[in-house]
């Protein structure tokens, strides 16, 4: 039989590797009895030969022998083949060992033994050569039949599928090489009689090491239909090689290359990729608890220990005997499973792993909310409780697994989240249908998958069931105001208008259905301000103060007549005033509503020409300067012009005969109906106060006035909370102007331009004049001295930009400044305001009259007499004046160090102070030192009483602990300072803690804050200046800043000095690690408005040590990825509660990614700041600057959103044409 298997090639050469047994001499012997043979050797036709190969399953290698039934050897058939044989594994191998020492005893031109034996038998019969071939004949024909039918029965078995498995293939070529070498072996029996070769035991040679190549190789003639069927041969078929490279010898590699085709011959090495942090695996990893590592209290192996430890019989429990456990031997789980029990329910699986602990530990804290919930279904606190867990639910390894051992696949998915979230909060909303929290967390979590016009239908639901709810209209503007879509400027300010209108028909009781909720009307007046600083960030300076003036008069000028009347109702008739023409607040010859309606009753208003002598044409338009400069420059040169010179609104002049067809550019004029809607009553002497203020402070009069927290950060759009040039060089002295990053009007400057209190021009002066004119007769004491102080301020603020800026005009603004002064001082109920004295004595020594303001101070002190230490206004009188003096003389050991200690010595006598005479002698400075120390004590004790503190008290106890502080320095050293300090903060930071800082709590907590803070800036200020003078450590200073703004997260001067000391060190690592820990417990902005400033500063550091002269050099200290984690920073606190509608922080952002020269992500991020600040015109500003392409697409978005543009394009081109 030829072949067993049809092959798959066409034509096909194969070899065949036949077996061939030799047997030993004594079994030749004996089988040479039974068949005679000349040489002795055995016919391998007569004897059975069984291959000797290992067994693929040692344990079932006797299966074919054993006897059975036949179901039984069906099933294991598959193991009964011949090849599959443990017998003679050890024989196998001796025998393949042997092999080549049987090949060694053979000439070296023949392979094997045999062959030799071969090669001496020369003289063969040839007679018996001849039967032999006619027997092979006959046997080969035979066995084609029988191959034959075998063939015919399988092709019609497996429909000619023609190509079988590799194993099928491996068993035909073992079957085939038997029968080939059993043929070969009868063969030769009759005509080549072969010696065989001594051997002790079994060896087996390859039919390939006996005959030549050309006998051992056969051709296969038959085709195979699969390679016809499947147009390429069978893989198992193709001969396998390894190619080493991807070149071929012979070719230029410069010129010629081979393009192999399949996969590369190289190796592939299979490398896992290590996973980096961020994948899902690590970030669950990361956000699992870890295991809590505690130290062994047993003693180590190596130390013995003394004794061994015998517990008391009394700690050993009795054993329970019972007819089970009769000796009390046996544990709980042992008697039950005696008895026939299972453990119980809790122990069938105890937690194995730390990641099971937890996740029972997360499901029980699940259950138990669900029973408190149940229990308590009216508490909202604990709904919103629930609601924050589902985010710890969501972050934990999934509990909700179907299987053991399974995560929950989608535990990251946001919508799965935010849908279990909306699921909570509608079971809360069930059982608290009344509860405008609820329904606010509801809309802030539908805003993240709803569209915007469902969100505003249900926002508009909402104000209507609850319309005196204050929060929800603030959030609602909020919302709107921040929808680029549909935001338009004239459709908020209307939505304004509607809320406090609406606001204020539930104060006045119009709206009977819905009662006036506490803290309503400090409430409108904040929604009033925020409408105020939308507007001015429009562009929309003329309505802003027109808004103001309108309030003014409706608050502080109303007729008697008309005060019982509803809002409504007063409004109407403060409509005919408006429209009258009469001058208003801030304008020459105002004299208030109630004047007007006076004069109407009594018939008719008296006009009083005015003297045309001091009237002085309004400023024209300047001209364009350079028209070679490109267009966007000229634009932007002129908006910002135009912001500065027209914010005031324009009015038809009746002295010069004017109408309303006079004006140039329409949108200057304000209408009665963009401001009628908006007035509301204020009947708070407070907020009346605050009203004035917070006109003032959009003037640019630095009145200390800060917008409440609900439109802060709204507010906030100019760098001026970064600057610290003048704080550095009089840390002491150093002048606020308080402005807290928010703009006045007409002021449109670049980012990062220093923010100078400059003044307007001589118009706008003139209407701050009247202003304060017509205010301060309205009120008296403090009030009216505050006002007086914020007036002088400003005129101060104006002398320091002259002496930074332009000198020119110094000599000028000083001397108005001082005649300001004097002018103030001369009204009879300022004369003793010691305020108002330090102020002028300030602005002498700025000017540097240094004899001349100690003149003043001495005044100011004789006039005050012998008041003691609990008169605030001598307290801060006689520490500026000692500053002032300290700072004169850096060195400390000078003559004014001995003014300054004098100042404060005499400060605690009762005698009245008088001029300088010499040192203070020991004695009078210890008698000084106790007198600080029994009263700052007493103010302690009234401070940290049961009862509230007074306002008045811990204002005083606020000037005494600077004095002391600086006392204590110049007297004693900086260590005697802190010791004051820190005997200072201990004592007031547990009240302050208890009565909790926020901007809804008591006058009180205020107070207590408010002096806290005031004393860490005066220990941070002496910290900095004695580092200033001489060799002083920084973590004290690190130390206590620390401390504070932990306390005091939203206090920009501590900031501004914890950046700049920072900025010093060279190691980052504990700054941001305070940074990260601020940030993440408050919720203020300005933590992060900090870090990135501080990360910026170290860049420019960086940046500044990388480069010399311009050029670029080789990096001494590597960035370490700075631009990353200040881009991280950004995206952060875009994400926060308040930094996403901060225009300080989108500018800011937008700035720093076009420093970095990478165009299209920084107006990816400007498109992306106008979605969240759509209303904000310095971002278009900026974006002008820096896209100078995009200029009309630009002025076309902001003419679409209604914002004001000055200076439409086509003017400017008629300008550049004439």
């Amino acid at each position: 039989m030829l072949r067993e298997f049809c092959g798959r090639e066409a034509e096909r050469v194969k070899p065949h590797r036949v077996l061939r047994t030799t047997f030993p001499r004594g079994l030749r012997e004996s089988a040479s009895s039974n068949q005679s043979s000349p040489d002795g050797a055995i016919s391998v036709a007569e004897v059975v030969v069984r291959p000797v190969i290992m067994a693929l399953f040692p344990a079932f290698a006797g299966v074919s022998e054993a006897s059975g039934d036949g179901a039984s050897r069906k099933e294991l058939d598959w193991l009964s083949n011949p090849s599959f044989r443990v017998g003679n594994l050890t024989s196998l191998s001796r025998q393949t060992e042997e092999v080549p020492a049987l090949a060694s005893e053979a000439s070296p031109l023949t392979r094997s033994p045999l062959k030799s034996e071969l090669s001496d038998e020369s003289d063969t019969n040839e007679k018996l050569t001849q039967i032999s071939k006619k027997k092979k004949k006959e046997k080969k024909k035979k066995r084609k039949h029988q191959h034959h039918k075998k063939t015919k029965r399988r092709h019609e078995q497996s429909s000619s599928s023609g190509s079988g498995s590799d194993t099928e293939a491996g068993k035909d070529r073992a079957s085939r090489s038997i029968r080939d070498s059993q043929e070969s072996e009868k063969a030769r029996q009759g005509s080549n009689a072969v010696p065989a070769a001594p051997a002790t035991g079994h060896s087996s040679i390859w039919l390939e090491d006996i005959y030549t190549l050309t006998d051992v190789f056969r051709t296969d003639k038959k085709p195979d239909p699969a390679n016809w069927e499947y147009k390429s041969l069978y893989r198992g078929d193709i001969a396998r090689y390894k190619r080493k490279g991807d070149s071929c010898l012979g070719i230029n590699p410069k010129k010629q290359c081979i393009s192999w085709e399949g996969a590369s011959a190289a190796k592939k090495h299979s490398h896992r990729h290590l996973e980096r942090y961020f994948t899902k695996k690590n970030v669950a990893l990361l956000r699992t608890e870890g295991i809590a590592v505690c130290s062994n209290p047993e003693p180590s192996s190596s130390e013995p220990a003394p004794f061994i430890p015998v517990k008391d019989s009394a700690d050993v429990a009795t054993p329970v005997t019972t007819w089970l456990n009769p000796l009390g031997i046996y544990d709980q789980s042992t008697t039950q499973w005696l008895q026939g029990q299972g453990p119980a329910e809790p122990e069938l699986k105890q937690p194995d792993s730390q990641q099971e602990r937890d996740s029972a530990a997360l499901k029980a804290r699940v259950e138990e909310f669900n029973r408190r919930v149940r229990e308590n279904p009216r508490d909202t606190q604990l709904w919103m409780a629930f609601v924050a867990f589902q985010d710890e639910v969501m972050r934990s390894p999934g509990i909700y697994a179907l299987g053991e051992g399974e995560q929950e696949k989608h535990r990251k998915s946001l919508k799965l989240l935010l849908e279990k979230k909306l699921a909570v909060l509608e079971r809360a909303i069930e059982s608290n249908p009344s509860s405008v929290e609820l329904k606010l967390a509801k809309l802030q979590l539908c805003s993240e998958f709803w569209e915007p016009s469902a969100l505003t239908k249900e926002w508009q639901k909402l104000l209507f069931l609850h319309p005196n709810n204050t929060s929800l209209w603030q959030r609602y503007l909020s919302f709107c105001q921040s929808q680029f879509g549909t935001f338009s400027v004239s459709k908020l300010h209307s939505l304004y208008g509607k809320c406090l209108s609406t606001l204020s028909a539930v104060k006045d009781g119009s709206m009977l259905s819905h009662p006036v909720l506490p803290g309503t009307e400090e409430a409108m007046f904040g929604l009033f301000l925020q409408q105020c600083h939308f507007l001015r960030q429009a562009g929309h300076s003329e309505k802003v103060v027109s808004l103001f003036q309108a309030m003014v008069d409706f608050t502080f000028f109303k007729p008697d007549s008309v005060k019982e009347l509803p809002t409504k109702v007063q409004v109407e008739f403060f409509e005919p005033f408006w429209d009258s023409g009469e001058p208003r607040v801030g304008e020459k010859g105002a004299r208030g509503w109630r004047a007007w309606m006076h004069q109407q009753e009594r018939g008719g208003w008296v006009l009083v020409n005015p003297d045309e002598d001091d009237e002085e044409p309004e400023e024209e338009d300047q001209e364009i300067k350079d028209k070679t400069l490109p267009r966007w420059q000229i634009w932007l040169a002129m908006e910002r012009s135009r912001d500065q010179r027209h914010w005031r609104p324009w009015r038809p002049d009746k002295t010069k005969k004017q109408t309303e067809e006079d004006c140039e550019d329409p949108e200057r004029q304000v209408l009665f109906d963009d401001v009628g809607q908006s007035l509301i009553r204020l009947s708070s002497p407070d907020l009346q106060f605050q009203l004035i203020e917070a006109f003032l402070q959009f003037l640019g009069v630095p009145s200390g006035f800060l917008p409440p927290a609900s439109c802060l950060y709204l507010a906030m759009d100019e760098s001026s909370i970064f600057e610290s040039k003048l704080y550095d060089e009089k840390p002491l002295t150093y002048f606020n102007p308080l402005f807290s990053g928010i703009s006045c009007v007409g002021y449109m400057e670049q980012l990062d331009c220093p923010r100078w209190t400059k003044g307007h021009n001589r118009e706008g002066e003139e209407f701050v004049r009247n202003v304060f004119h017509l205010v301060l007769p309205l009120f008296s004491g403090k009030q009216k001295c505050q006002l007086c102080l914020s007036w002088l301020r400003y005129e101060i603020a104006k002398v320091i930009w002259c002496l930074h800026t332009k000198k020119k005009r110094l000599k000028s603004q000083g001397k108005n400044c001082k005649k300001l002064a004097k002018s103030l001082l001369k009204e009879p109920e300022n004369r003793n305001n010691l305020c108002l004295w330090r102020q002028y004595a300030h602005l002498e020594w700025l000017l540097g009259n240094t004899e001349d303001a100690r003149k003043v101070l001495d005044a100011a002190l004789s006039m005050a007499g012998s008041s003691d230490l609990k008169d605030r206004e001598l307290c801060e009188l006689s520490l500026l004046y000692a500053e002032l003096e300290v700072e004169l003389s850096p060195d400390s050991r000078g003559a004014t160090t001995g003014r300054a200690v004098h100042v404060l010595t005499r400060l605690t006598e009762s005698s009245p102070c008088g001029p300088y005479t010499g040192q203070v002698s020991s004695t009078q400075v210890l008698k000084a030192r106790k007198a600080y120390e029994h009263a700052l004590q007493d103010c302690l004790g009234q401070s940290c009483a049961s009862s509230p503190p007074t306002a008045e008290s811990l204002d005083c106890l606020g000037s005494l602990v600077k004095c002391f502080m600086l006392f204590q320095y110049l007297t004693v050293g900086i260590d005697a300072a802190v010791q004051v300090y820190r005997q200072v903060f201990s004592k007031l930071e547990g009240s302050a803690l208890l009565e909790g800082p926020g901007p809804e709590d008591s006058a009180s907590s205020q107070s207590v804050t408010s002096v806290l803070e005031a004393v860490t800036l005066m220990h941070t200020s002496l910290l900095r200046f004695h580092m200033n003078i001489c060799v002083y450590p920084l973590a004290p200073l690190r130390e206590t800043l620390s401390d504070a703004l932990k306390l005091y997260p939203g206090n920009q001067g501590l900031w501004r000095a914890y950046v700049q000391i920072q900025n010093k060190s060279h190691s980052a690592n504990k700054t941001r690690r305070f940074f990260d820990t601020v940030t993440r417990s408050a919720k203020h902005l300005e933590p992060w408005l900090f870090a990135i400033e501080a990360e910026k500063l170290r860049k420019r550091l960086v940046e500044s040590v990388q480069r010399v002269g311009g050029r670029e050099v080789h990096a001494t200290i590597p960035e370490t990825g700075l631009t990353h984690r200040i881009r991280a920073l950004f995206e952060n606190a875009i994400r926060s509660d308040q930094g996403g509608q901060c225009p300080l922080l989108w500018r800011m952002y937008l700035k720093f990614l076009v420093s970095l020269g990478n165009k299209e992500r920084s107006k990816g991020v400007f498109y992306k700041a106008l979605q969240s600040c759509p209303w904000a015109k310095v971002l278009y500003m900026d974006a002008v600057e820096y896209f100078p392409e995009e200029l009309q697409e630009i002025l076309d978005v902001m003419t679409e959103k209604e914002l004001r543009v000055r200076l439409p394009l086509e003017e400017l081109e008629l300008l550049l044409e004439d």
